[in-house]
């Protein structure tokens, strides 16, 4: 880790750290420990916004850090077929290699760097597994899933897939050199990621080296979320601890700061922290598991088409 990287930083355009003047710092809400759990056909993953309410998440339905993990030969799992409705999925790989395919035909593979973005809207089937050759050979597995959520209006829109290469990522820097920026989705500062969404939000993987302080301009309307995927360091003024594997919740403002310890351990030489905000979407949610709509009725409706087949039928060279 990370997979998309430079030799030097400082040739990358640079964010200037927000004038205090201008606006209010976001202080620190919180910190939460992400429980470990596993996923699909048996993958390890850790839940990153359990215990945390949903008033701090909006449009953010679910984060689920995938690995870190070195698998034997014979290892390596992924996801069966299983249908969703009602949100988008996106899927932000570090180390290893997925193939995607869906029942509205979209698909294909991602590896390190690489992210698919999935619109399940009005619904589909789509599976997730390790290519032939990696389950033959191990190796390592890393990566992100993320739902978010789609206002009522775009539920039943048509299901598309976007398919987004880690050369396409727009990458950044601090005036010092002292962090990477990764922009996945969303706008910083005038810069834009690649990823095309529905709800207005924000993705950035963020590589911050050791000693380094980054204070970035945060969209006052949108929440504020920080996960760390290795490393430790501190968030908000108030230099808050954090480690591996937990997320910081941020109160109202328009910047957020975060700094890497100055030691970290020998295997994870930085802090590796995805950070996260999003427009508040502010209408009812009824979700259970794969379908994520706004009352019981339509999830109830959703169960049924499922179970009659109007979501898509699997590929007979794929059952």
């Amino acid at each position: 880790m990370p997979a998309v990287t430079v030799e030097n930083p400082l040739t990358l355009p640079r964010i200037p750290v927000p004038d205090p003047a201008n606006g209010a710092p976001r202080p620190v809400l919180g910190v939460t420990d992400a429980p470990q759990g596993f996923e699909g056909e048996g993958f390890p993953v850790h839940r990153a916004f359990s215990g945390v309410h949903p008033r701090h998440l909006d449009p953010f339905i679910m984060m689920d850090q995938m690995g870190e993990v070195d698998y034997a030969p014979g290892e390596p799992k992924g996801t069966p077929w299983h249908p969703h409705r009602g949100f988008e999925t996106v899927t932000y790989l570090i180390d290893g290699e997925f193939h995607h395919q869906d029942t509205a035909g979209g698909g294909g593979k991602i590896g390190p760097g690489d992210t698919q973005w999935m619109t399940a809207g009005s619904g589909l089937l789509h599976i997730e597994a390790p290519p032939e050759h990696l389950v033959m050979s191990g190796g390592l597995f890393h990566g992100l899933q993320l739902w978010v959520n789609l206002p009522a209006r775009d539920k039943m829109i048509a299901p598309r897939y976007q398919d987004i290469a880690g050369k396409k990522i727009t990458l950044l820097t601090t005036p010092d050199g002292g962090a990477l920026l990764r922009v996945i989705a969303g706008e910083l500062d005038g810069h834009r990621g690649p990823g095309s969404t529905h709800t207005p939000i924000t993705m950035i993987h963020a590589t911050v080296s050791p000693g380094a302080r980054l204070t970035l301009p945060w969209n006052p309307s949108f929440n504020g979320l920080a996960y760390v995927l290795a490393g430790q360091g501190t968030v908000g003024t108030q230099d808050r601890p954090i480690r591996t594997a937990q997320l910081a919740v941020y109160g109202k403002g328009s910047s957020i700061t975060l700094a890497a310890d100055a030691k970290q351990d020998s295997n994870k030489p930085a802090l590796e922290v995805v950070l996260l905000g999003g427009q508040p979407i502010g209408e009812p949610i009824a979700h259970y598991g794969p379908f994520v709509m706004n009352t019981r009725a339509e999830l109830q409706q959703a169960f049924e088409d499922f179970q009659a087949g109007r979501l898509g039928v699997i590929p007979a060279d794929r059952i």
